[in-house]
């Protein structure tokens, strides 16, 4: 259930800030929403795989996380990611 590393890619030259960047935290939390999606999907089919909704859990939370994080340094680019991505807060 993992992404493709073409969506990968494409993923993080979508939110990049600079060449090279796959370390930001925009990129870390569009990756991390994606593979949720994919997860949350997985889960209409298989409703009792309680071992990939653990590791749905973690990724939440790391999602969160980052979010938190990215919302105390600077709360415009919070906002804009927000947006982007479609996550409601």
């Amino acid at each position: 259930m993992s992404i493709t590393a073409e969506r990968k890619t494409a993923l993080i030259k979508d939110y990049a800030k600079g060449n090279k960047d796959t370390g930001s935290p925009e990129v870390q939390i569009a990756i991390l929403t994606e593979r949720i999606t994919n997860l949350t999907a997985h889960f209409k089919t298989h409703g009792k795989d309680n071992h990939s909704r653990r590791g749905l859990l973690k990724l939440v939370s790391q999602r969160r996380s980052l979010l938190d994080y990215l919302k105390r340094k600077e709360e415009a680019r919070y906002r804009t990611l927000i947006e982007r991505l479609g996550i409601r807060r």
